[in-house]
């Protein structure tokens, strides 16, 4: 019970937070592109400014967790939902996706975005690094475990 009462209020507190259409800092949009390799960085322009801030926060929540981040790392949290992109929904549509499912091919794309996300990623030229964090792979170390706790903390506050 916990974890739905959390979850619901983290997906209250991104939509409150996706109805700005303030685009991201000029500075925070330099720091991503440091942190992403060219392909990546392409890939996350594509996002809508509501995601690109969500995925900034969520990295700087992740390098203050983590402060021993590589930068594979980083760009699993930059990059964890950009599968999104490809369901083309709008806030209002990713509401309705949350609430009925899988329906369909647009609401089934949203409830794909990682694995999807690991698609576009891969295409872009990510490093295998960032690839298995993205995967949420099996087979992971102990210490690339951790990260991906780390990192869902991150995208859950």
């Amino acid at each position: 019970m916990v974890n739905l009462m959390g979850n619901q209020l983290h997906l209250v507190r991104r939509f409150i937070k996706s109805l700005s259409l303030t685009i991201p800092s000029s500075s925070d949009i330099a720091w991503v592109n440091k942190s992403l390799l060219h392909g990546e960085f392409e890939l996350w322009l594509r996002m809508e400014p509501y995601d690109q801030r969500h995925s900034i926060e969520v990295a700087r929540r992740f390098t203050y967790l983590h402060p021993e981040f590589t930068r594979d790392q980083v760009a699993a949290a930059l990059l964890h939902d950009i599968g999104k992109v490809h369901s083309k929904l709008g806030v209002l549509g990713r509401v309705i996706a949350t609430i009925v499912g899988p329906v369909g091919i647009k609401f089934r794309r949203y409830h794909d975005h990682e694995v999807i996300g690991v698609k576009l990623c891969r295409d872009a030229g990510s490093t295998l690094n960032t690839l298995r964090l993205l995967e949420w792979s099996e087979g992971l170390s102990r210490n690339e475990q951790n990260v991906l706790l780390l990192l869902r903390q991150a995208d859950q506050i």
